[in-house]
């Protein structure tokens, strides 16, 4: 299937790892151009380096923190300073640290609202200008599962990210009628450095092994595995696609029916 995003500009946060280096390398394999940031420097270069080769097509690394008040539009702008258009934003950051309420520090809450739910909102309010200019855009934001149905032990995240489904919901209400589609993806449970690190988390929580906790985990997902990061890819790469275009304001879980709700 041709997905017709040939020659189209994506920005994709949080893509030096992970689920953000897997949808931009689905979204250069479909022939997008693809910028990407992240904190660290040499991570993203060497993932800049390995989506190119991959997909032969040009891809941008920019160094930047996302929880940062200028890091968003710093990133959207030097795109755009870069590729000459921004048509696809990605939106997603690495997920705050595992606790509970009870121990739950002040200033953790305030930095999982600037990570998870802050940098959605400035990275978006930085991209719809460009988006409008050219009445085409496709802003996806990934957010977890949490969102349906709260983790436990994930009191930060169950706390910032619902919220980006909220200012998703609005945006994507209100630039309809420009050609804009923005909709929420929600990943549960990945075989992603991430998840090994709530794994390793949980089993030291409860005194037992990882291997324990992970197949108790497993047990609970009713595809009987966690998901691979390319299948993210390949949904955000269908999202951000002409063939998506009447898909907006939606929230989709990728979990393998781990999440029982009916909506």
């Amino acid at each position: 299937m041709d997905l017709g995003i040939e020659s189209r500009v994506a920005a994709v946060g949080g893509a030096s790892m992970g689920l953000g280096k897997a949808i931009a390398w689905a979204l250069a394999r479909e022939g997008a151009r693809v910028a990407i940031c992240a904190r660290g420097a040499d991570r993203l270069e060497r993932a800049a380096t390995a989506i190119n080769r991959a997909s032969g097509r040009e891809v941008f690394p920019y160094p930047v923190d996302l929880a940062t008040p200028t890091g968003p539009a710093e990133f959207v702008d030097s795109t755009v300073k870069n590729f000459g258009k921004l048509d696809i934003l990605v939106t997603n950051a690495g997920g705050p640290p595992a606790t509970i309420s009870s121990k739950t520090p002040p200033e953790a809450w305030e930095e999982a609202l600037q990570l998870n739910l802050l940098s959605t909102v400035r990275l978006a309010q930085a991209a719809l200008p460009y988006m409008r200019r050219g009445s085409w855009g496709r802003i996806i934001c990934v957010t977890s599962v949490s969102v349906k149905s709260p983790l436990p032990g994930m009191a930060l995240s169950n706390t910032a990210r619902p919220g980006v489904v909220g200012y998703a919901k609005t945006i994507a209400e209100e630039f309809a009628q420009n050609g804009i589609t923005v909709n929420v993806v929600c990943p549960g449970y990945m075989a992603t450095d991430r998840v090994s690190e709530l794994m390793a988390h949980r089993a030291e929580e409860a005194g037992t092994s990882v291997e324990k906790v992970s197949g108790d985990l497993v047990a609970n997902i009713p595809a009987g595995r966690m998901g691979d990061p390319k299948e993210l890819g390949d949904l955000v790469a269908f999202l951000a696609s002409e063939r998506a275009a009447y898909i907006t304001g939606t929230t989709l879980q990728i979990d393998g029916g781990f999440v029982r709700g009916l909506l």
